[in-house]
């Protein structure tokens, strides 16, 4: 049960830590927007900076998520068959992949600020 805890502990301090610095990014970007004038460009940046912001961060968990589940399959796979260790890597490397996406789209959706 502690263990549990401490993973939702984790997680949540990481995701205050990924939108605390994303918010502090996406002020910064706002108030040049703001000085401009443009109302809508305000509400653009806003809202391209959580879209970004959301695909991080969901694909952080996602990912997480994917590789507990499968690195301690493939942990168990390994122990009894030591043969299935490039099969099992590849596997958890597809897992931590969602992350690299996620990362990448949300640079894409940065650049359009």
């Amino acid at each position: 049960m502690k263990m549990k805890n401490r993973c939702h502990w984790t997680t949540s301090m990481l995701l205050a830590g990924a939108m605390l610095i994303g918010s502090s990014a996406l002020a910064a970007d706002v108030q040049q927007a703001a000085s401009a004038g443009d109302q809508s460009s305000v509400y653009r940046t806003i809202g391209l900076g959580i879209a970004a912001a959301l695909s991080v961060g969901l694909s952080i968990l996602g990912a997480g998520y994917a590789v507990g589940r499968i690195g301690s399959a493939a942990m168990g796979a390994i122990s009894e068959k030591p043969e299935l260790l490039p099969r099992a890597i590849l596997f958890v490397a597809l897992g931590e992949g969602l992350a690299v996406l996620g990362f990448a789209f949300a640079m894409m959706l940065l650049q359009k600020m």
